[in-house]
């Protein structure tokens, strides 16, 4: 087999092993979100990964359920990027998320979402620390993202544990580079990195 023959057949060999994954990104500024700006740049060019921009698709808040619903079949594994807003999600998002995920699809007698993952993937505007019952915030990040958990659940998703970048627009570039870089490479191997 020549070099060539063999690096395809490789390269064919670690695609057919990828999970198919859809990034729903949510910044309803994201011009000025430069944590995320380096977030989908790190990750744009992987070929098992389609980044799906709800504020560029919908920015009428007319969320096309038929088109989500092929989407969210189309893939094994659901990443939810957006930075954190008033604890919780950018309006469209949460919007999307009431419409699209509705009962007879992903809940209830519908179940097209059963054993698929979903992972949160948020920048914050604090600081870890904010994020405790001694904090600003007065309550760690995981309870606050409980809601998405839950709606995890009664899709019967799969919750990976969320990937967040806190105090985004303050870390140095660095950081934010190097967790960049950790997204990528989780997503590179999802389910053996979230173990």
């Amino acid at each position: 087999m020549s070099d060539n023959a063999q690096q395809q057949s490789q390269t064919e060999a670690t695609d057919v092993a990828l999970p198919r994954i859809l990034v729903i990104y949510a910044n309803p500024d994201p011009e000025h979100s430069v944590a995320n700006q380096i977030l989908l740049k790190a990750i744009k060019d992987l070929p098992h990964v389609q980044i799906h921009d709800l504020y560029a698709c919908y920015p009428d808040f007319f969320i096309d359920v038929a088109v989500e619903h092929r989407l969210l079949l189309e893939h094994d594994l659901i990443v939810f990027q957006h930075p954190m807003f008033m604890y919780s999600c950018p309006a469209l998002m949460k919007e999307w998320m009431d419409t699209v995920l509705g009962k007879g699809f992903a809940f209830g007698k519908g179940r097209a979402l059963q054993g698929k993952s979903w992972r949160s993937v948020i920048t914050t505007g604090g600081q870890k620390e904010a994020f405790s019952a001694q904090g600003y915030n007065q309550y760690p990040l995981e309870q606050i993202l409980q809601p998405f958990e839950l709606t995890a659940k009664l899709c019967q998703m799969n919750w990976i544990e969320p990937l967040v970048l806190y105090w985004a627009r303050n870390v140095h570039q660095a950081q934010r580079v190097e967790h960049a870089q950790a997204y990528r490479q989780w997503l590179m191997n999802p389910f053996e990195l979230s173990q």
